[in-house]
């Protein structure tokens, strides 16, 4: 069990592991140009949480278009008409161009269902978290793809 052991250990540790989180090739990616559409709480939590930064100055770098939209949508309602369940649903789309040319295009999705709260002030709380842990999703989803880039 200690050979298994130690042979698993020296397989990983030579192997040159890096954890995808841990990688600094992510950190303090600039654009020539950073413009944004839509929900500007969502836009300004992944411009801040991915390190993007604007530098106006090299015209050499790609420009960069982040779209995003929150919707929430009634799902079901009783037969009284009053509402069950919600969905939560977060749109990005990340469009990176250079000089005008299309060079990537991604769109990332997140939604979430969920019953209806019986005070009003639980229920926009709770939407509130929702739109936080689908907003982090999507930060981890863009934080692999562009590793994979």
């Amino acid at each position: 069990m200690k050979k298994i052991l130690l042979i698993f250990i020296f397989l990983i540790s030579s192997c040159s592991y890096q954890p995808i989180y841990v990688n600094k090739s992510l950190k303090n990616i600039e654009f020539s140009q950073i413009t944004t559409e839509g929900d500007a709480d969502i836009n300004r939590k992944i411009i801040s949480s991915l390190s993007f930064n604007e530098n106006e100055f090299d015209d050499t770098l790609n420009s960069l278009l982040i779209k995003s939209s929150y919707n929430i949508l009634e799902t079901s309602k009783n037969t009284k008409g009053q509402v069950q369940s919600y969905r939560s649903i977060i749109l990005v789309k990340l469009i990176i161009n250079r000089k005008k040319e299309n060079v990537l295009n991604k769109s990332f999705i997140k939604e979430f269902t969920y019953a209806n709260k019986d005070k009003k002030s639980e229920l926009i709380q709770y939407q509130n978290e929702i739109k936080q842990n689908l907003l982090n999703k999507i930060i981890e989803d863009i934080t692999l793809f562009i590793n994979l880039q």
